[in-house]
């Protein structure tokens, strides 16, 4: 039928890579010193190890940790190490930072994980849009996980990609 509109996008070789994926069943609980301070600003030891003893560190269970201070005091290293041998044993992981940190850290785990293997000589573009935000450092490392391997590297959608790198011809 003339005047059908075709979807050219969805019948190219373009693959569409969205870094959100790297998030995806990815679950992070927060530890925040600022609840174990004097005043939520003070590091008072002997308080300090008596609130951890009382705590109950098995909400954490099986879970991916990031321990962080949201408060602007300073944190004697033992603190952190204190903390993570009362979560070792019970979490999955743990990590120092927020959330967010956590996340952005996890996500280039799996994307330096990534068999780059399947993109040999194919046209990739890496979405620049999403549900979560994302850091450069994600940008950078697929960016170097698949610029040896692909035959075009683009950013953004696929209406308006960004050339980033295009093999050249030998």
């Amino acid at each position: 039928m003339a005047g059908d509109i075709i979807n050219k996008v969805a019948q190219s070789d373009l693959i569409t890579l969205d870094l959100t994926d790297f998030s995806k069943g990815v679950s992070i609980d927060e530890f925040d010193l600022k609840d174990f301070l004097f005043n939520g600003l003070v590091l008072k030891e002997k308080d300090f190890r008596e609130s951890l003893k009382e705590y109950d560190f098995s909400k954490y269970k099986n879970k991916t940790v990031a321990v962080f201070c949201s408060s602007q005091s300073i944190i004697p290293m033992w603190a952190y190490m204190l903390i993570s041998s009362y979560l070792s044993g019970v979490t999955k992981s743990i990590f120092f930072g927020t959330k967010k940190m956590v996340l952005q850290k996890l996500m280039l785990e799996k994307i330096n994980a990534i068999d780059n293997s399947c993109y040999i000589n194919k046209k990739v573009i890496v979405k620049g849009c999403g549900s979560v935000p994302l850091s450069e450092d994600l940008y950078l490392a697929i960016t170097l996980k698949l610029q040896a391997k692909v035959k075009i590297l683009m950013f953004g959608e696929a209406c308006s990609a960004v050339p980033v790198y295009k093999k050249r011809k030998k």
